[in-house]
């Protein structure tokens, strides 16, 4: 008991650490730039922001819930993309052999030269951002679910294999089991991608979300308004990745018994 007690002290002295250390930030920051030791047009203070989404609040929802949808369109159809092609990859060679190197090399290439590209070949509405969104986010989970499967202890298949299991039962009763880890790890850095990636999309075209607001009011010199949008990209990623971490603690339990105890 006294264990489990000092371990949650602990844990609760680790989150209040980061906390103190940005409110000292803000501090700091509203202090500097009310002292006009930075000029509010190149810096706006806390309190500016704060403003923003005091008499922008109901432009910044409307932005960000089209923001959001394009997000977690594009990053469902990333996890099923990526999913399915590890899936491919580790069950058949010359599937790897053919699109390995392609999915390789689809990283290579900066999101920002594609998206003026997307914009041209499929116009200004949802469909060209869910495609930027589709090629961040399916990499980390194709190549995390492939190489999870490439580590899986051969002594499990020896097993399976004199149990005359078919490839399906590998697949349902190890394999897939067995990658949930390194998934749910591979599934947080796509999701921390997925927004950034829709709101760089708009920044190029398009009639609402975040990244749109975001390129009028930068033409404007709003810089308050920008920071707004920013910490609200923040935000909406924190959000996704804390809901992917809970769903992670339901369904690994197991894996975070001895964390825990």
């Amino acid at each position: 008991m006294d264990g489990l007690l000092k371990i949650r002290q602990k844990n609760t002295g680790n989150k209040l650490i980061p906390i103190g250390l940005f409110i000292l930030i803000l501090i700091i920051w509203q202090y500097i730039v009310a002292k006009g030791k930075v000029e509010r047009y190149i810096l706006p203070a806390p309190s500016d922001i704060i403003k923003v989404f005091k008499t922008e609040s109901a432009i910044l929802f409307e932005h960000s819930l089209v923001t959001m949808n394009e997000t977690i369109i594009g990053l469902l159809i990333g996890i099923m993309l990526g999913f399915i092609l590890a899936i491919l990859m580790d069950r058949f060679n010359f599937v790897r052999s053919a699109f390995y190197p392609f999915i390789v090399l689809s990283q290579t290439i900066p999101t920002v030269s594609i998206a003026p590209i997307l914009v041209i070949w499929f116009g200004y509405e949802m469909l060209p951002k869910v495609i930027l969104i589709v090629l961040t986010t399916f990499y980390p989970i194709a190549m995390g679910v492939y190489d999870a499967l490439q580590q899986i202890d051969s002594d499990y298949m020896v097993l399976l294999d004199s149990m005359k299991a078919s490839s399906f039962d590998k697949y349902k009763y190890a394999k897939i089991p067995m990658i949930g880890p390194n998934f749910f790890s591979s599934l947080k850095i796509s999701t921390s991608y997925a927004v950034i990636a829709a709101v760089v999309s708009e920044w190029l075209g398009g009639f609402k979300g975040l990244g749109v607001y975001m390129t009028r009011v930068r033409k404007a010199y709003a810089l308050d308004k920008m920071f707004a949008v920013i910490l609200i990209t923040s935000l909406l990623s924190m959000v996704l990745v804390g809901i992917v971490t809970i769903i992670e603690r339901s369904i690994l339990k197991w894996n975070y018994v001895d964390k825990e105890e």
